[in-house]
C-alpha cells in the first residue's frame, strides 16, 4: 500500500489545496492519505471503490470524502472520470458555525469519512441529473481559476469550495429527508447496466429485467432520484457520445448516428438540435 502526501501535488505552504480531473481506465492501487482529505465527485461512469477490505459499486453523481488515515482503492472502472479536490483538515475551519451545526454537513464532511475508516459503510451522497450539472459547473470554475493563479485566485477558491461544502451538505439532507437510499442499489443496477450497453438497442423491460424490479417501479426511483426518466437518460448518453464522435471522427452524420445507438438519422438531427441547440452538422463546425 503505498502513502500519499499533499506535498506530492502542491508544494505551497501558503495555500495546502489541491483540485484536479482524474481519469480511470485501470485499477488504481491501494492508497492511503498521509496529511490531508479528499472529496471525490463522480463526474462520469463507474467503478468499484475498495475502502480497507469493503468493496461497493460509485457511479456517475455520487460524492464521499476519504480522510487521511483511510486506506482505499478504485477497481473495474468503466468511463470513469472524478473530481479530486485535496485540502488539509484544517481548511473546514472556515466554515461558520451556522453550516457546522447542518445535519447534512456532519454527515458527509465528518461522520460517513470516520464510520468509512472503521466499518463498513455504503451511505454516501448520491446527486440529482440537475445537481451534478451545478457541481460540475462549480468544479470546472475552480479548476480554471486554480491553473490559472491570477491575483486573487486563493481568495476565491477558498469561497467557491465552501460553496460547494454548503451546497453538497444541503443536498445529502435533501437525500435524508426524501428516504432514497433503499432503493440505490436497485438503481446502481440500472445505470450500470445502461451506461455498459447504451449503444445498443435497449427497451425499459430490459433494463427492469437486470435490476430486478418492475418497469413500473423502475420509472419511479429513476423519476425520484434523478429527477428524469430511463429512456431519457439513455438518449443523454447517446447524445453525449455523438458528440465527442462528431468532435473526433471525420465520418458522416449518419454514421455517427448509428454508431451512436440511433437507427434514424432524421430523429438523432433533431433530438442533438434540441440537446445542443444546434444541428450536428453546426456542431462539428463549431469545435
Amino acid at each position: 500500500m503505498r502513502s500519499i502526501h499533499l506535498e506530492w501535488f502542491t508544494t505551497d505552504e501558503q495555500f495546502q489545496f489541491y483540485i484536479q480531473y482524474g481519469e480511470h481506465d485501470e485499477d488504481m492501487y491501494m492508497h492511503h492519505h498521509v496529511d490531508f482529505s479528499e472529496l471525490v465527485i463522480v463526474l462520469r461512469g463507474n467503478a468499484t471503490h475498495v475502502v480497507n477490505k469493503e468493496e461497493t459499486f460509485i457511479k456517475k453523481g455520487d460524492v464521499f470524502v476519504i480522510d487521511g488515515s483511510t486506506s482505499h482503492a478504485y477497481k473495474d472502472p468503466h468511463e470513469f472520470r472524478i473530481c479530486n479536490i485535496m485540502y488539509r483538515p484544517d481548511f473546514l475551519k472556515l466554515a461558520g458555525p451556522d453550516l457546522r451545526t447542518s445535519n447534512g454537513y456532519q454527515a458527509l464532511f465528518v461522520l460517513e469519512p470516520f464510520y468509512r475508516n472503521i466499518n463498513h459503510f455504503e451511505s454516501k451522497l448520491s446527486l440529482v441529473i440537475p445537481s451534478l450539472e451545478y457541481v460540475s459547473s462549480l468544479v470546472a470554475f475552480m479548476i480554471e481559476e486554480y491553473g490559472n493563479k491570477l491575483q486573487g485566485y486563493q481568495t476565491m477558491l477558498r469561497s467557491r469550495f465552501m460553496e460547494l461544502v454548503v451546497y453538497l451538505s444541503r443536498q445529502y439532507e435533501n437525500q435524508e429527508r426524501q428516504g432514497v437510499q433503499g432503493n440505490l442499489m436497485h438503481l446502481a443496477n440500472a445505470i450500470s447496466f445502461i451506461e455498459d450497453h447504451y449503444l445498443e438497442q435497449l427497451s425499459r423491460e430490459q433494463i427492469a429485467a437486470e435490476s430486478n424490479i418492475s418497469v413500473r417501479h423502475l420509472n419511479r426511483i429513476f423519476q425520484s432520484y434523478y429527477q428524469t426518466t430511463p429512456f431519457a437518460y439513455l438518449q443523454k448518453l447517446r447524445l453525449e457520445h455523438a458528440s465527442m464522435l462528431l468532435e473526433t471522427k471525420d465520418i458522416p452524420i449518419s454514421e455517427i448516428s448509428f454508431k451512436s445507438g440511433f437507427n434514424d438519422s432524421n430523429y438523432f438531427t433533431r433530438q442533438f438540435t434540441k440537446a445542443y441547440g444546434m444541428s450536428p452538422k453546426a456542431y462539428r463546425r463549431s469545435r
